[in-house]
């Protein structure tokens, strides 16, 4: 039996007026999550992963700053053609976002539990009383002691886990269909990291709810995810599953990611290997491949023409004109 996608993202353009004109920061992308599904989107500062993420729950100004093209289907409507005051019921009841700094995201004169609750009296036919025990109930959840008291205090009061673990309550206490993961580890320690992802695991088990992963560590990819999409400015240059991912990536720049990760075993002495170069801005894309100036085994065609993403292999995806060729170079 076919799966039936949660969200169907086609063809999403997202184009920003600024004052070197427009430029667009998303470009024809498409994917599909489904539900229960944990789908990784990894790729460089700047590739368009966070605007992405966003132009989802179209939390961009579109009346003066962004431009929208393409469909975002949830549940088979599409959430493009709907008038805003639409959008903010679906926000943070159907759809919810974790940001990178949760500090910045929580309100600092505000207590923890009206700021949950508020999200709760939102979306749902509760009293105040009723929205403030599910707040307690949710910081129960994801982990927090003493949820009780901790309901009564501030942001500053919290450590960065501690304010993240909030974060991740306020996202799910509508128990929403899609929970958005913008980078949410990045500012954390290493025990804490772990402690996030293992709770994210846990609750995408016990809800049941599609996730969004974003993050530039694929590390922390191959624990959770079952499928991964890497962005390269504002395109998706692969597609695949995890295990093909790491034992067969097949752009040249997902290849680059992999080799820079850090060996806990082995030589140790050689070199971090860097990818050369940096991300283009949007206001200077290449003609050709995006990636060319940076890649290896690029050619003229490479420099000249863009290529396609390509469905190669079944159901993976690529968007390289050398990518066959490069393959049986490197295992021959």
């Amino acid at each position: 039996m076919e799966k039936q996608p949660l969200l169907n993202v086609k063809n999403l353009r997202t184009h920003f007026h600024t004052e070197r004109g427009r430029v667009t920061a998303v470009d024809g992308i498409s994917f599909q999550v489904d539900k229960g599904e944990i789908l990784g989107v990894v790729g460089e500062s700047g590739c368009g992963k966070s605007v992405m993420s966003q132009s989802i729950m179209r939390l961009f100004d579109e009346k003066y700053t962004a431009e929208y093209e393409g469909e975002i289907e949830l549940s088979g409507q599409n959430m493009l053609d709907l008038p805003i005051s639409q959008m903010q019921k679906i926000r943070g009841n159907d759809i919810s976002m974790i940001f990178q700094d949760p500090l910045s995201s929580l309100n600092p004169v505000y207590t923890i539990g009206d700021q949950i609750s508020e999200s709760i009296m939102l979306h749902q036919n509760v009293t105040k009383k009723e929205a403030k025990e599910k707040a307690i109930d949710m910081l129960r959840l994801t982990g927090i002691p003493a949820p009780e008291k901790r309901v009564n205090e501030y942001p500053h009061q919290l450590s960065g886990g501690m304010q993240q673990r909030v974060m991740i309550a306020m996202a799910l206490s509508c128990q929403p269909k899609l929970l958005i993961a913008d980078e949410p580890t990045t500012a954390l320690d290493v025990t804490i990291q772990s402690q996030i992802l293992d709770l994210i695991l846990e609750l995408n088990e016990k809800l049941g709810m599609a996730v969004i992963f974003i993050t530039h560590d694929l590390g922390v990819v191959s624990e959770i995810c079952s499928r991964v999409m890497v962005m390269y400015l504002g395109q998706v240059v692969e597609e695949t599953d995890v295990d093909s991912l790491f034992s067969k990536p097949l752009h040249p720049y997902t290849k680059g990611l992999m080799k820079s990760i850090p060996q806990l075993e082995g030589d140790r002495s050689q070199k971090l290997h860097v990818i050369e170069g940096t991300v283009p801005s949007l206001d200077n894309i290449p003609k050709g491949c995006r990636y060319a100036d940076r890649c290896p085994f690029a050619d003229e065609l490479c420099k000249e023409s863009a290529p396609e993403l390509r469905t190669y292999d079944g159901d993976k995806k690529v968007r390289c004109w050398h990518f066959e060729k490069i393959a049986q170079h490197e295992e021959g």
